[in-house]
């Protein structure tokens, strides 16, 4: 099964970086496309493409009844992501609210076929033991991670109380060319000075957005993937070393890699986050990012291949090039 010309879908967060290369490929795919976008939301890059909006919040009850009438798929892509402006009732609103108003609306469509929803492998949290898979403990460690998992929790309960048709795809770290997340590595890799904090493996699982955006299209439809988890990955981890040195090598840069302890930088940033959060100023130091290079973020995602029956088509070597060149092509180095 596939899905066909015509076919309404609905998707939340469809301006961000994953949701644009979705909802474009949903609109090539000649389908009946509908966008829930914030008032705020920049949708130039749309101009021409044949898109319904619906501008407001994706927990505006008005708005989510309106935007899912008739529809046959949605695609829950929306998140609020990490800003020292965002309150706590904030993440709960898009991330929990949201998908509640979103599956309820759901049910009450007599063409409805699946809801896909796109959690966060930040479910899992710190993984102790790496690799994890679908089936480890949820272990939320902040705001973020925290209402993401009370969303996924909610949608399995309600989904199986309901027989509502769903699936949940939980990336690892989204990347490409057109996105700003790995700048600064790449920009320290082009540099040829390479600081990385802590003396472990500093294990770092990529997805890119190419594939992560294929594989939540033929979730929706394929059989298999009905009421699964699936945590959407390269078949393999990559290090930030190793990031780093492939970086290095498309700029032809020669790398030297300093390696410091970690623990300064934590107290730094917690300090930048009490004085900076209260003033609602982004820290120049997270302990987060501290955490980026301590923690080992490794997992199974074997279950692509053995039940999606998807394989990645960038491997981390492949993507990591092509994004030095995207980025390079943005001036953004």
């Amino acid at each position: 099964m596939e899905l066909t010309a015509g076919t309404k879908v609905l998707i939340t967060g469809g301006t961000g970086f994953t949701g644009s290369v979705l909802t474009k490929k949903l609109v090539a795919l000649g389908l009946d496309v509908r966008v829930i976008a914030r008032a705020s939301s920049d949708i130039t890059s749309f101009e021409g493409l044949s898109i319904e909006w619906f501008r407001g919040d994706n927990f505006d009850k008005e708005i989510v009844q309106k935007a899912c009438k008739d529809v046959e798929y949605i695609f829950n892509v929306a998140a609020a992501y990490r800003e020292a402006k965002l309150k706590e009732e904030d993440y709960h609103n898009v991330h929990v609210l949201g998908t509640k108003l979103l599956a309820e609306e759901a049910l009450k469509q007599k063409e409805f076929k699946r809801f896909i929803h796109i959690s966060t492998i930040g479910v899992h949290g710190d993984i102790k033991n790496p690799p994890a898979d679908e089936e480890s403990p949820f272990n939320p460690g902040d705001i973020y991670q925290n209402t993401k998992a009370d969303a996924e929790k909610w949608l399995h309960s309600f989904a199986s109380e309901n027989n509502l048709e769903y699936t949940v795809i939980r990336p690892v770290a989204i990347y490409g060319p057109s996105d700003k997340r790995l700048l600064k590595l790449f920009k320290m890799a082009k540099s040829g000075i390479y600081p990385i904090l802590g003396y472990g493996k500093s294990l770092y699982h990529l997805i890119h957005v190419d594939d992560l955006t294929d594989i939540i299209i033929k979730a929706a439809t394929f059989l298999k993937a009905k009421n699964e988890v699936f945590i959407a990955g390269n078949p393999e981890s990559a290090s930030i070393e190793g990031i780093g040195r492939i970086v290095a090598s498309v700029y032809n840069k020669k790398l030297y890699i300093i390696k410091m302890p970690a623990w300064p930088f934590f107290l730094m940033g917690m300090l930048c986050e009490l004085i900076c959060r209260p003033l609602q100023i982004e820290p120049p130091i997270y302990r987060r990012r501290v955490a980026f290079y301590t923690k080992d973020r490794s997992f199974d995602t074997s279950k692509l291949m053995n039940v999606l029956e998807y394989k990645t088509r960038y491997s981390n070597e492949q993507g990591l090039e092509e994004t030095a060149g995207g980025y390079q092509k943005h001036n953004w180095l």
